[in-house]
């Protein structure tokens, strides 16, 4: 997934750490909740007040006290709206469940048949580190463990204190929860994982891996079983 670096449980080396936007860790500058409310009016095209937007998505994306790790709301304000987690009108011939990334447009889609589908802001993979093709999901992981890669801590040395691995938790750049993705049998080192960055979602920053706001990658984790299709469309 990020230009061949391993780590254990997601291989997570550069994502976005939670808060810390201006210093990512390298290469991968790496809910239950409904839709209902937002997704009505993703389906509807109903125009709405700003207030009344951002009061929906506050409830969407509110703090999840009963994680392991609880996780706080997120600061919606910074999240552009049309990233918000929704139903919307999306026609394809994958079968309901099926993943789509599209990182031309910083979506993930979770087809749910009859023509619609749940629509997920994504941060992406930045020029350079652009992918597509089908994948499926092999493995899942909560609150994995990150290890950098060797590669990785020569270039940056202060991380060789997580060699032994950076155990779960809120500053762990896997986040809450971990799709890893493979083909033919074989990992692929990419993998769709949660963010606790917000003002990420939109935009092109980790070394091919896709980032969901940890809400909506609980919502998305909790609905996808092992052997679900993934397809990753062309930036």
């Amino acid at each position: 997934m990020m230009d061949g670096g391993h780590a254990e449980a997601g291989e997570l080396d550069g994502v976005a750490l939670p808060g810390r936007r201006a210093r990512l860790l390298s290469r991968r500058s790496f809910l239950a909740g409904s839709a209902v409310g937002l997704g009505a009016l993703g389906l509807g095209g109903c125009a709405t007040s700003d207030g009344l937007l951002l009061a929906e998505a506050a409830k969407l994306y509110g703090p999840l006290p009963d994680e392991k790790f609880p996780i706080p709301a997120v600061d919606v304000s910074k999240v552009d709206p049309k990233y918000y987690r929704r139903t919307v009108r999306y026609a394809s011939k994958e079968a309901p469940g099926t993943i789509i990334v599209d990182p031309g447009q910083y979506y993930v889609y979770r087809i749910e048949g009859d023509g619609t589908a749940t629509r997920y802001g994504a941060n992406v993979g930045r020029q350079g580190f652009l992918w597509s093709g089908d994948a499926y999901v092999g493995r899942k992981s909560e609150w994995a463990t990150w290890t950098p890669p060797k590669e990785m801590i020569r270039r940056q040395p202060e991380t060789a204190k997580y060699a032994r691995g950076m155990p779960g938790g809120l500053d762990n750049p896997l986040g809450a929860r971990t799709l890893h993705l493979y083909q033919n049998g074989a990992y692929t080192l990419y993998t769709i994982y949660a963010s606790s960055d917000a003002e990420s979602i939109g935009s092109g920053i980790t070394s091919g891996c896709v980032g969901l706001l940890s809400q909506d990658m609980i919502h998305l984790y909790a609905r996808t079983p092992v052997k679900t299709k993934v397809v990753v469309l062309p930036a």
